[in-house]
């Protein structure tokens, strides 16, 4: 007997990360990334999923899809022959939309219901159906908080492979996060759990739940930031990452650090505050010699392609691998409970050439060696 499988793409999820904006959860913030020329990347991940499901495993199911841009034409591009739910209006779409198109899949008998979006994405079928239906969400977004994601396209394509082959895979109920974008734009952080959804879990297919810092990490984090001021050249330019570790190191130089920004600094300055991915291919056209420095994700380890869209693989590509700095405390390192750390750029060479082991900078001359996934 064919499975039933429900697929909801959010066109939009993602789409301000490259351009700096914390994600597109207003209308106005939509236009913005469009005015500033960020390209949709919800529609690529879900057509990659959908490719890497292979044909005639897919075959096995029945699709249904929303609309148009909301799965239909992703489907459709997959080889895929859908039944089409609801309507929508092409090139307007809403949280609205999301919620009714869960709620028709759902009464039409779904099994398992998989949406391209982000932590807005998963709060709007949380709210439309609760946890009665295995979920599964392709991360497409810039903020990713929650624990109902896969941790990259193909690795949700391997989910979907075990769902619909038999294969023993057990559902949990994961936390569905999100932040609040005003406070994020005016530098705060302010998270809240939602709820759960029933997500298919294999460890290491599914990402974790983002950990906050933990408390009393003030003195290994002024190490980390001694360490790598200290280390720091006349003329060289740092790209510098979103979080709190990143930003001890712009206290440490006295200047200071959009939170949930990528920063750029030269000779002690800011030369790009909350820089777009522009603004990055700019300065590096300008100066050749730079470094990028980040830190991984709490609990989910990911060091690049989660939230700080805008060092993009064209970025990662100019630069390479021995001039990516990672820093993180040892609690950092521990919270991932001996996982690796993780790239998910959407560039798959990008991602193998980070792939390795690498030197984390945990203090002031200390360094851990560990390694990264793609």
């Amino acid at each position: 007997m064919k499975q039933s499988i429900g697929l909801i793409v959010n066109p939009i999820a993602g789409l301000g990360g490259s351009v700096g904006l914390k994600g597109t959860d207003r209308a106005d913030i939509v236009g913005r990334a469009r005015a500033l020329g960020a390209e949709p990347r919800s529609p690529g991940r879900a057509v990659e999923t959908l490719l890497g499901i292979g044909s005639t495993v897919a075959g096995r199911a029945d699709w249904l899809v929303a609309p148009h841009e909301m799965g239909e034409e992703e489907a459709r591009q997959s080889g895929l022959d859908p039944t089409v739910v609801g309507s929508i209006q092409r090139g307007a779409t809403s949280a609205d939309d999301t919620r009714r198109a869960a709620r028709e899949m759902c009464s039409a008998g779904i099994d398992l219901l998989v949406f391209a979006g982000g932590d807005g994405t998963a709060r709007d079928i949380l709210d439309a159906i609760g946890n009665g239906v295995p979920v599964l969400g392709i991360p497409t977004g810039v903020k990713l908080h929650s624990a109902v994601f896969a941790r990259h396209p193909r690795a949700a394509a391997d989910l979907i492979v075990r769902f619909l082959t038999g294969q023993s895979v057990r559902c949990r109920e994961a936390e569905v996060m999100d932040i609040d974008e005003d406070a994020v734009r005016a530098g705060r952080v302010s998270a809240r759990l939602y709820g759960y959804l029933r997500v298919p879990h294999e460890p290491h297919l599914v990402q974790g739940l983002k950990a906050g810092s933990a408390g009393g990490e003030d003195a290994m984090l002024a190490g980390i930031a001694a360490d790598v001021v200290e280390r720091m050249q006349t003329g060289w330019i740092y790209i510098l990452g979103p979080g709190t570790t990143t930003r001890a190191v712009t206290n440490r130089l006295g200047v200071s650090k959009t939170l949930l920004g990528v920063d750029v600094v030269r000779n002690g300055q800011i030369v790009a505050a909350d820089a777009t991915e522009q603004d990055l291919l700019r300065l590096l056209a300008e100066h050749t010699r730079a470094k990028i420095v980040v830190t991984p994700i709490g609990g989910q380890g990911y060091v690049f392609g989660r939230g700080n869209q805008q060092i993009s693989p064209a970025v990662l590509e100019r630069l390479g691998k021995d001039n990516v700095i990672i820093i993180a405390t040892a609690a950092k390192l521990a919270s991932l409970n001996g996982g690796p750390l993780l790239v998910d750029t959407g560039d798959r060479q990008v991602d193998g050439m980070l792939a390795g082991f690498v030197r984390v900078v945990t203090g002031y001359n200390a360094e851990a060696v560990y390694p990264v996934a793609s």
